[in-house]
């Protein structure tokens, strides 16, 4: 697949041909643009959702539920649910969050007032309350290429002494039953067929995404947002991402792709060293 300009990210069709989105970082980006981009993104997923048997509802048993959920958090003063997976750009969610609640007063209002309670975790709500905030409350993904996820993961000390290639190995040798939350494809934790996000941030444009979403929330104000440095570590992954690609070998890449079969398909990023059409087309 042919590189793009510089400062351009391609999002291609669910077949691999033709774009649907350019997303350029050298352009203003309008708010039209990003809400445009949001439609997109939630079409795909509504396209792989229809396609996989995926849940869709939440379990009737507790204990079930709350294993399906556990990686959504909750905000009740700011109404917001968010899926927390480490380096996907969550932390300067929460730093910003952290201000929010600080400084600003909800503009929309809650549909139904309750008093939820003040727990952290979706999880530990019981199935009433659960329901009832999947209904009413804003909800973010935040999502980041999955061979990114690994590097980060191994630059960060996950691997324990291992070479890159040896911890690649380790993790498919694990599955994505056993995989840490570091790594685990993002369907399996944050379960987009069952929790119908509104916002669907990518890493790599959090700066300008999460601006789209506070101002449509009315939860800004007169705040003004943290710097994400997302997209300048993106670029540097740009050539840190081939050297380690290069050390794998053609049958690590496949399985690569194979194990995160769903997040390519479900979130699209074409542009992926990992992206292999054959393997999602066979997988889904």
């Amino acid at each position: 697949m042919a590189c793009n300009s510089p400062g351009e990210r391609r999002h291609l069709g669910a077949d691999g041909a033709g774009d649907l989105t350019v997303e350029r970082e050298d352009l203003p980006v309008t708010f039209d643009t990003l809400l445009h981009i949001q439609q997109l993104r939630k079409k795909t997923l509504r396209s792989f959702c229809g396609q996989t048997a995926k849940i869709t509802e939440l379990p009737h048993n507790k204990q079930e539920a709350s294993q399906v959920v556990s990686s959504i958090m909750v905000n009740n003063k700011l109404q917001l649910l968010y899926c927390r997976i480490p380096a996907t750009g969550v932390e300067g969610w929460e730093q910003l969050l952290e201000m929010l609640e600080e400084t600003v007063t909800p503009q929309l209002p809650v549909p139904v007032r309750q008093n939820f309670g003040t727990q952290k975790m979706l999880s530990q709500y019981n199935l009433t309350s659960m329901e009832a905030l999947l209904k009413s409350y804003t909800k973010v993904i935040f999502i980041r290429e999955p061979f990114h996820r690994l590097i980060s993961a191994y630059m960060r000390g996950l691997a324990d002494g291992l070479t890159f290639k040896e911890f690649v190995q380790y993790v498919l040798y694990q599955g994505s039953s056993n995989a840490s939350i570091e790594w685990k494809p993002l369907v399996s934790l944050c379960r987009p067929c069952l929790i119908h996000y509104d916002y669907i941030i990518m890493f790599g444009f959090l700066g300008s995404e999460v601006h789209h979403l506070m101002q449509r929330a009315g939860l800004l104000g007169n705040n003004q947002l943290p710097e994400f440095v997302d997209s300048k570590i993106r670029w540097t992954y740009g050539w840190l991402e081939e050297q380690m690609f290069s050390e794998l070998s053609l049958a690590q890449k496949k399985q690569l792709c194979r194990f995160f079969r769903f997040d390519f398909a479900a979130f699209h990023f074409p542009n992926s060293l990992l992206w292999d059409p054959t393997c999602i087309t066979r997988s889904t």
